[in-house]
């Protein structure tokens, strides 16, 4: 089993967001900086996976401040040897997909493979609404999906055929797309140039480009691997079976998660995607691990407090909490393990408003205490 660890951004510990204002101060960000080199390079000796973080702008309160997958992904793989760098993800409905597919292919020389990417459609409205790449589209929510709101349908099918652009972007030297809302060359071509037809490929015999290609293509092939972030609807996870991503599930709820599991198997076989169960979707939580039982009260009212002032209002559910002794933590993946069958787990950690401290010691004693019972020692790294 491979364990990927997974930052929420926050930048600073309760008092100082309390504070107001805490994503503009520039020493919360130095010291936010300086502790996330130290978590990727802490992940990459105790041989975690992966190191990830979600996309997020505008956050000047402070609590997710993740605001360049890209970038970021360079840093944690500029303080790491083995470690994988994951974006999850990149929010589609906010970015010309074209420039996105260039993006990551870039990143992925730059990290030679050490890269792995996921695709989400966005919940946060003031900085999807600023971002959005088509006139129009918004952020969704769980009640929208619930209640089949017009802007979740918009936002559904802009995420949809972005990823479509991608992955053609990934696989061929140039392409075309027409599609409802993408245009590649826009309608009518492009003007063009006599280096294009003596170098290159795309331009027609009257000098007008009709086909485009990124430079470079991914170093993986043909590209890195991608996930669904936070699959929580059944239509997300026949998107993610049809066009073979793997979700990545926060539920604590093994009932909901076997028929997503389920669901997940039997539309992919429709759309020709045969898939062994442990290779369907990941799982995860959120990281409290301690004996100390009036610790771990303390722990969950701490993580309790950013849930409740931040994702739920939102309508983000708290996720699938892991909490208590090595042994408890333990039991809890393997009962989910027996029943799902993952071989992937995406580990969620006080990052920003714990104490480096207490992170690094929960971190220490899940790679020594609770990894091994799961995962052979491999090449790679001690576990992963």
């Amino acid at each position: 089993m491979k364990f990927n660890l997974m930052q929420t951004g926050v930048i600073g510990r309760r008092y100082e967001i309390e504070a107001g204002m805490a994503g503009q101060r520039p020493e919360l960000y130095q010291r936010f900086l300086n502790e996330v080199k130290d978590y990727v390079r802490l992940a990459d000796d105790l041989g975690y996976a992966g190191y990830c973080q979600p996309e997020h702008h505008l956050q000047i309160e402070g609590f997710e401040i993740n605001n360049h997958p890209g970038m970021f992904s360079l840093f944690v793989g500029m303080h790491s040897k083995r470690l994988k760098a994951g974006i999850m993800g990149y929010t589609l409905p906010t970015h010309n997909p074209v420039r996105i597919a260039e993006e990551i292919a870039t990143l992925d020389h730059m990290l030679q493979g050490r890269l792995f990417v996921g695709f989400t459609r966005g919940y946060h409205a003031r900085w999807v609404d600023a971002y959005a790449a088509i006139r129009g589209v918004s952020a969704t929510t769980v009640d929208m999906v619930k209640s089949k709101d017009a802007i979740d349908d918009l936002n559904r099918e802009i995420f949809e055929e972005s990823l479509q652009v991608i992955k053609k972007a990934w696989t061929h030297d140039v392409f075309s797309h027409q599609g409802k809302h993408w245009q590649f060359p826009p309608n009518g071509g492009s003007a063009g140039h006599p280096a294009y037809a003596e170098f290159g490929k795309g331009m027609d015999a009257d000098g007008i480009v009709r086909k485009i290609g990124i430079a470079p293509l991914c170093y993986q092939k043909p590209y890195p691997k991608i996930y669904g972030g936070f699959a929580g609807s059944m239509k997300t996870v026949d998107f993610w079976a049809r066009e073979g991503g793997k979700p990545i599930v926060l539920s604590g709820d093994l009932d909901f998660c076997e028929a997503l599991w389920k669901r997940y198997s039997e539309s992919a076989k429709a759309a020709g995607n045969d898939l062994a169960r442990e290779d369907i979707a990941a799982w995860g939580g959120f990281l409290m691990l301690t004996s100390d039982k009036g610790k771990a009260r303390d722990l969950m009212a701490e993580h309790k407090w950013f849930w409740d002032k931040w994702f739920i209002p939102f309508g983000q559910r708290m996720p699938n909490v892991l909490i208590g002794s090595a042994d408890e933590i333990a039991d809890r993946i393997g009962e989910a393990h027996d029943r799902l069958g993952f071989q992937e787990l995406f580990l969620m950690f006080g990052q920003g408003h714990l104490n480096p401290d207490q992170n690094n010691e929960e971190l220490e004693k899940f790679a020594s205490l609770v990894a091994p019972r799961f995962a052979s020692k491999g090449s790679d790294g001690i576990f992963a």
